[in-house]
């Protein structure tokens, strides 16, 4: 079947942008604005600091030394206000796309991009865009969670129930199992945990009122994990659309086929803990490798990403990304490997070891479903541990010489050279800036408190707090009032904590 072709380059468009996020939202605004005057004119794509995904503000004692580090630091409205400085007139927040990669307080931003939208008189089912959303895998894949694993699911059905009826557009979730397979799952893990995680979403939604064809359509996938085995990757993507889709038709009954669609921004790829530190040009070979899997598993064969110098964490270098995206158009414009959507449709090989990831995906799933799906699963800690325990046996299979990892544990004798290559990085963050943002950041925040009404803040973290205590109401609500009266995103959680408890971090 031939695909369409698409251009394919660096310039911006009406979606979401660059991954990006640091320091203060003064800092980050800055930084988009500069990206906007390089023709790199797309809407925002957060990424948050530690602090404030964990639900802590910036002048909290534990987010020393973490105020803007990973991302930016958004302790309330005004600072969300503050970032959306630079997107106005032809870049209004209803002509460009949106993600927040959020999951715990998700709530508390969804809340602030709509409060945002009624103060600029901007209808709430113009705004597009992708809240992360994905709780249940941060209890498997990361923990940065605030709420055990229930309380956290019914904030799900809250926010899901609040953006089909207000915020049509917005999808509601992006599930990603790329940090399970990261965190050391297997690839029929990844398969079969991001399936039960897709189906506690749908259900939780349906529990709450909507139709599966009002939700499934907006949930979205931020991507499965990835490995350098270029047969079994291009499988797991041709078994994953088979199982979502006879989930989705089967199980729910659906009959929008964009809802029984996987939805991801990109297919098959090697996933970051592929790149190595030793010797990292050689990440660019393994890039590629992700991008012909891409590219043979319906998508474009993206191979920009990881940059070479991923591993090294210094900020990828402009030689990195030019090396990534030149990668990309060679597959592309010189390879042409864009032009066939399923090359491998009918091959006995490859659809055998379709059907074999798929059934063994199944069974994993299956047995999930068995625990209470996968909230049973999380609370009984299996996800965790089988997690776990696979992240070990895999590191033992290294150190044993049972899997090869070419210049790490082979390869690397005195014979071998290191390839070097000139580096050379953006100065985004100047380090004036950088070393005093944790003190810009308590003192705006200082500022906020002593500015804003607080007896209405008071009075509408009673009410949340209240109305927590009923499962039956959705907090949605609640949740924006307080966010108008510029409450901030720790004195939401911290009310939210009160009622809720806190989520225990994994001891395995």
């Amino acid at each position: 079947m031939a695909s369409t072709r698409y251009e394919w380059g660096s310039t911006g468009s009406s979606g979401a942008g660059k991954y990006a996020g640091f320091g203060t939202p003064e800092d980050y605004r800055d930084y988009l604005l500069r990206m906007h005057k390089i023709g790199r004119k797309a809407g925002p794509n957060f990424a948050f600091d530690l602090p404030t995904q964990c639900g802590y503000d910036s002048d909290d004692p534990r987010a020393e030394g973490e105020v803007g580090k990973v991302g930016v630091a958004i302790d309330s409205l005004k600072d969300f206000e503050t970032v959306y400085e630079a997107y106005h007139d032809d870049l209004e927040i209803d002509k460009v796309s949106s993600n927040f990669t959020m999951n715990a307080a998700a709530s508390v931003i969804i809340a602030m991009y709509a409060v945002l939208a009624e103060k600029r008189g901007i209808p709430l089912e113009k705004l597009r865009g992708t809240p992360q959303n994905d709780i249940l895998k941060e209890y498997v894949g990361r923990e940065t969670h605030i709420f055990p694993p229930r309380p956290a699911l019914r904030l799900f059905r809250d926010t899901a129930v609040y953006c089909a009826k207000n915020i049509p557009k917005l999808n509601v979730t992006s599930i990603g199992g790329y940090h399970m397979r990261e965190a050391g799952a297997t690839r029929e893990m990844d398969l079969a945990y991001s399936m039960a995680i897709g189906a506690a979403y749908l259900q939780t939604a349906i529990d709450g009122g909507l139709d599966i064809d009002e939700i499934a359509p907006r949930v979205s996938f931020n991507g499965f994990g990835g490995s350098m085995e270029i047969y079994k990757e291009i499988a797991f993507q041709r078994a994953a659309r088979r199982m979502w889709a006879k989930m989705l038709k089967e199980r729910f009954g659906a009959k929008n086929p964009r809802g029984m669609m996987i939805r991801q921004i990109s297919t098959a790829h090697i996933g970051c803990s592929s790149t190595t530190l030793q010797r990292p040009l050689n990440n660019v070979a393994r890039a590629v490798v992700g991008g012909i899997s891409a590219g043979m598993s319906g998508a474009l064969p993206f191979a920009a990403m990881p940059p070479y110098d991923e591993p090294l964490g210094l900020g990828h270098s402009l030689e990195a990304q030019q090396l990534g995206h030149d990668a990309t158009r060679i597959l592309i414009y010189e390879a042409k490997l864009g032009e066939v959507n399923d090359p491998w449709a009918g091959s006995y090989f490859m659809e055998k070891l379709t059907d074999d990831i798929e059934k063994t995906a199944t069974a994993e799933f299956e047995k999930i479903e068995k625990m209470g799906g996968a909230l049973g699963a999380i609370e009984s800690g299996y996800m965790q541990e089988s997690v776990s325990r696979n992240a070990y046996t895999k590191q033992r299979k290294l150190e044993n010489q049972e899997e090869f990892i070419v210049g790490v544990n082979c390869f690397n004798g005195p014979h071998e050279i290191e390839v070097k290559s000139e580096r050379s990085l953006e100065d985004v963050y100047p380090s004036e800036l950088k070393d005093t943002a944790g003190a810009r950041k308590v003192e705006s925040l200082k500022k906020l408190k002593a500015e804003r009404n607080n007896d209405e803040v008071k009075q509408h973290l009673a009410t949340l707090k209240n109305n927590a205590r009923d499962e039956q109401v959705n907090l949605m609500p609640d949740i924006i009032n307080c966010v108008r009266s510029y409450a901030t995103l720790q004195e939401i959680c911290d009310t939210l904590r009160g009622v809720f408890g806190v989520a225990q971090a994994s001891t395995i």
